[in-house]
C-alpha cells in the first residue's frame, strides 16, 4: 500500500515537472516557445525577457506591408515563380519555405569557405556549381513565401520579418561567396569594401524603409545582382584561378577587379537612391520616421558596426582579416543582420532603435584586445566574438518569433488549422 502511494506521488511529480517543462515563457504561448527545442535547450537560445514590449506588438497587428518599384528582370521571373510556388504542397508554411531556402545557401557558402579560408585558393569544380545552385534554390524560394503566404491565407507580419531576417543573414553569406569565387582575398582592401557595401547596401534598404514606410525596389535590384552572381559561380568552375588573375587588355586590370568595380559603382548608385529618401521621404511629423524619430538615428548602428571593423582591421599585428578574412566577414556579418533585424522590427512596430545592443560585444572585445596591444591572440579572439554574435543574433531572432508567434496566435512553421465549418 505504501509503495504504491509512493508511485502514484512520483508520477504526479513526473506530471507536473513536464507540466512546468512545457509553460510557456513569459509572454510567449506553449506551441510558439516549443517550435525550436525544448526544456532548458529552448532557454538557452531564448532571451530571459521577451523582446518587444506590449506597445510594439500592439502596433505590429496594424502594420501592413508597402513596396513599390519593380526591377528589370522581375517581370519575366514571375512566370517561373508563379509555376514554382503551384507545385508546392498547400500545407507547407511559407516560413518553413524561407528557411529551407537560407539554410541551402548557407550551407553551400560554408562549403566554399572550409576549401577557401582565405578567398585566395582554387576551391573544386563541384563547390562552384553547387554554390550557384544552392543561391538559385534561395532566390527561388525566397521569391515564392509570399506568394505561398498568400495562397494559403496566410500572411501575417511574422513572415514579413522573418523573410527580411533571413535575407539580411543570407547577404552575408552571399557577399562572402562571391568574394571567395572571384579570390578577392588578394586584394584584402576590395574584398573588405565589397563584403561590407553588400551589409551597408542592405541596411540602407531598410534605412529608406523606416523612413518612408515603403520598401522600394530599383530597376536593377535583389534579383539581377543574385542572377550575375550565379553566373560568376558558373566562371568560377569553368575558368578556375586563371580566369580571375587575367588582365583585361588595353586597361590592364585583372578580371576579378569587374566585380568588385562593379560593386563600388552600384553602391554609389543605390546609396544615392537610398539617401534621397532618408533625406526628403520622412512621413512621420516634421519629416521624422516612421516611428517619429531623426531619419539620422539608424546610421549609428551601422556606423558603429564599420567603424569598429575598419579599425580592427587596419590596426591588426598579426594582419587578422588578411589571414581570416572569412571568420572576419562572418563576425562582423552576423552583427550587422542583428541590427539590421533590429532596424526591421523598428519600422514595423513604429518604435525606436536603441544603440545599446549585446551584438557590440563581440566587435568590443577584439577592440579592446588590440587596445591592450593584443595580451590574448587575436585569432583566438576573432572566435571568441564570432561565437558571441551568432549566438546572440539567434537568440534575438527566436524570441522575437516566439513572441510574435504566441501574440498573433499563429505557429512559426506550420500553418494554423482553419477552424471547422459552423466553429467561429
Amino acid at each position: 500500500m505504501v509503495t504504491k502511494v509512493h508511485q502514484q506521488q512520483g508520477s504526479l511529480r513526473l506530471r507536473r515537472g513536464l507540466s512546468r517543462d512545457k509553460d510557456p515563457v513569459q509572454g510567449m504561448g506553449m506551441e510558439a516557445a516549443c517550435w525550436l527545442t525544448p526544456g532548458t535547450l529552448r532557454r538557452l537560445i531564448e532571451l530571459p525577457s521577451p523582446p518587444l514590449s506590449r506597445h510594439q506588438l500592439k502596433r505590429l497587428e496594424e502594420h501592413r506591408y508597402s513596396s513599390a518599384g519593380r526591377s528589370l528582370l522581375e517581370p519575366m521571373m514571375q512566370h517561373y515563380w508563379e509555376w514554382l510556388v503551384g507545385r508546392v504542397p498547400a500545407w507547407i508554411a511559407p516560413n518553413l519555405i524561407t528557411v529551407v531556402g537560407l539554410a541551402t545557401n548557407v550551407f553551400t557558402t560554408l562549403v566554399l569557405v572550409y576549401y577557401c579560408p582565405t578567398a585566395t585558393e582554387q576551391a573544386p569544380l563541384w563547390a562552384y556549381l553547387l554554390c550557384a545552385v544552392g543561391l538559385f534554390v534561395y532566390q527561388s524560394l525566397d521569391a515564392i513565401d509570399g506568394k505561398q503566404a498568400r495562397r494559403t491565407n496566410s500572411s501575417s507580419p511574422l513572415g514579413e520579418l522573418f523573410d527580411h531576417g533571413c535575407d539580411s543573414l543570407s547577404t552575408v553569406f552571399v557577399v562572402l561567396g562571391t568574394s571567395i569565387a572571384v579570390q578577392l582575398g588578394t586584394n584584402p582592401d576590395w574584398m573588405f569594401f565589397c563584403c561590407f557595401a553588400g551589409m551597408f547596401m542592405f541596411y540602407c534598404a531598410h534605412w529608406q524603409t523606416y523612413v518612408s514606410g515603403t520598401l522600394r525596389f530599383g530597376i536593377i535590384d535583389v534579383t539581377e545582382v543574385q542572377i550575375f552572381i550565379i553566373i560568376m559561380y558558373l566562371l568560377a568552375a569553368i575558368g578556375g584561378s586563371s580566369l580571375w588573375q587575367s588582365l583585361i587588355p588595353v586597361v590592364n586590370v585583372q578580371v576579378k577587379m569587374v566585380p568588385a568595380i562593379c560593386t563600388f559603382v552600384g553602391a554609389i548608385f543605390s546609396c544615392t537612391n537610398y539617401f534621397r529618401v532618408i533625406f526628403t521621404g520622412g512621413v512621420g511629423k516634421n519629416g521624422s520616421t516612421i516611428a517619429g524619430t531623426s531619419v539620422l538615428s539608424p546610421v549609428l548602428h551601422i556606423g558603429a558596426v564599420i567603424m569598429l571593423a575598419v579599425m580592427i582591421y587596419k590596426k591588426s599585428a598579426v594582419q587578422l582579416f588578411e589571414r581570416h578574412p572569412c571568420l572576419y566577414i562572418l563576425a562582423f556579418g552576423f552583427v550587422a543582420a542583428k541590427i539590421t533585424n533590429k532596424l526591421v522590427v523598428a519600422h514595423m512596430t513604429k518604435s525606436e532603435m536603441h544603440l545599446h545592443d549585446l551584438a557590440f560585444l563581440g566587435p568590443g572585445l577584439l577592440f579592446l584586445d588590440q587596445y591592450f596591444n593584443s595580451f590574448i591572440d587575436e585569432y583566438l579572439v576573432l572566435w571568441i566574438a564570432l561565437i558571441i554574435s551568432f549566438f546572440d543574433l539567434l537568440r534575438y531572432c527566436v524570441s522575437v518569433c516566439n513572441q510574435i508567434a504566441s501574440h498573433l496566435r499563429i505557429f512559426v512553421f506550420k500553418i494554423k488549422p482553419s477552424p471547422p465549418p459552423g466553429l467561429h
